[in-house]
């Protein structure tokens, strides 16, 4: 009897290390989650960040090199803008719940005035309590600033040649600072596309075709440049420097792996990591295909291959998969990605005969591609069934069920719409504004000697000019 009772307590001695053994290790892991899952935010921030001067070689090769100066001003320039103005007020807005889920609970007005305003007497702070588990906030600030930087270097090459400096900056202040947090909320704030079931992985709406919308207002505003389109002929003004363009485009390939990679947002579990690997592979696939696709069909349609075709059809590709760069096959991320190289291919003199002139075919790459590459998630990715408390709707087998590949394809050209009439109706309106107040482009002179010497006074290579 007396073994018997003390039985217990000689467990409890045993027990106890092993209990403290376990709390030890849940708080490694714990702390292991938030080490990896911190890092893979950092290190997609950064790689995303590198794209910004893939677009920046990519426009300096693809402008006449009395424009490329210009170019690589607007471009530093707008990452920095897009920098400041995300944390001052994007960044409330993109993320409402943040500050009272007030755009969860219909509060519009609220949530415009404390994005917009509230966050001028109060900035944000990205402090992190590091007890709390999963990640630095301040990682996720920084992954989520360069999406919203990336929109704005869309719209920077589709406009160039012709736009005055000023103008183009204070676009990119409302752009940042406004309207892509709103259209982002809709989906990755957990606004009303996410609640429908609308899905996009890494932005091929949100941040590509969205950005694409704005170039476009952009470009109808704008007009073409002098002597683009004349006599019902298209005028190929050839760039600069295609070493530079093609530098610019292996570095963006480079970052879409942090671009789709980091968008997992977890990387703290076997499984979390595994996906980021695939996610890898299939985004390297779809490139590889969009570039071959262009290469053969301007082969076949030219009698010669056309490089810009090429280096726009690996871009096309990396767009086309960044919906959904996980749940596909890689055959499967080979075709999508090579339905984008197609788009480009016949996109882009489809914009020339509507006299709509993309300096570097940012439209049909990043607008089309980017819808194409939302309406296919339907194929692989359905979302899950919820009653009105918003659990998932169980089988008679316990399974969740999701809707149909119709159904989700619904869905997501509801969203392709709403982002695109909201960003390009709201962007019309700003270029148009700004088109009648300040003006936002140069004169016929400065447009001919080059924006370098006319709008910035300094030339990318002075030697050529003076003889």
């Amino acid at each position: 009897m007396k073994l018997l009772k003390s039985l217990p307590l000689a467990a409890a001695v045993i027990a106890a290390p092993s209990l403290g053994f376990a709390q030890d290790a849940g708080a490694a892991a714990a702390e292991t989650q938030f080490i990896f899952t911190t890092l893979l935010f950092l290190m997609g921030g950064f790689l995303v960040f590198w794209m910004a001067a893939g677009f920046a070689m990519l426009e300096a090769g693809l402008v006449r090199s009395k424009n490329v100066t210009m170019q690589l001003t607007k471009n530093i320039a707008l990452f920095s803008i897009a920098a400041i103005m995300f944390w001052l007020i994007g960044y409330n807005i993109m993320y409402p719940g943040d500050y009272g889920d007030a755009l969860g609970d219909g509060e519009t007005s609220k949530w415009l005035i404390d994005g917009v305003l509230g966050n001028f007497m109060s900035p944000k702070d990205i402090k992190t309590e590091i007890d709390a588990g999963g990640y630095s906030n301040a990682s996720d600030f920084f992954f989520q600033l360069m999406f919203c930087a990336t929109t704005a270097s869309i719209v920077s090459g589709t406009l160039a040649e012709r736009i005055k400096l000023w103008p183009f900056l204070l676009f990119v202040v409302v752009l940042t600072g406004i309207i892509y947090p709103i259209e982002a909320s809709w989906q990755w704030g957990g606004g009303w596309l996410a609640n429908m079931g609308f899905s996009d992985f890494a932005g091929s709406t949100l941040v590509h075709a969205a950005g694409g919308f704005a170039a476009l207002a952009g470009a109808i505003v704008l007009g073409p440049r002098l002597g683009k389109y004349k006599d019902g002929r298209v005028n190929p003004m050839p760039g600069s420097n295609l070493a530079l363009a093609t530098l610019g485009t292996f570095i963006l390939w480079l970052g879409w792996f942090g671009f789709n990679g980091g968008s997992q947002l977890a990387m703290g579990t076997l499984s979390d990591a595994n996906a980021v690997a695939e996610i890898f592979a299939n985004t390297n696939m779809a490139a590889a295909a969009g570039a071959v696709t262009a290469l053969i069909l301007t082969q076949v349609m030219y009698g010669k291959v056309d490089l810009t075709m090429v280096l726009n059809g690996a871009l096309a590709g990396l767009v086309s998969i960044t919906a959904e760069p996980l749940a596909p096959s890689l055959f499967d991320a080979l075709w999508i990605g090579a339905v984008g190289g197609l788009i480009v291919v016949f996109t882009v003199p489809l914009l020339d005969k509507l006299k709509i002139d993309d300096v570097v075919g940012a439209i049909p790459v990043h607008l089309i591609a980017g819808v194409w590459g939302t309406l296919i998630v339907a194929l692989h990715t359905q979302a899950t069934l919820t009653d009105a408390d918003g659990n998932p709707v169980l089988d008679a087998e316990g399974a969740e069920q999701t809707v149909g590949f119709f159904a989700q394809l619904i869905t997501q050209a509801i969203g392709v719409i709403s982002i695109g009439l909201f960003v390009f109706v709201v962007s019309f309106v700003v270029w148009y504004l700004m088109k009648l107040t300040v003006g936002i482009r140069v004169s016929e002179e400065a447009e001919v000697n080059g924006l370098d010497v006319s709008e910035l006074g300094m030339e990318a290579y002075p030697e050529f000019s003076k003889g």
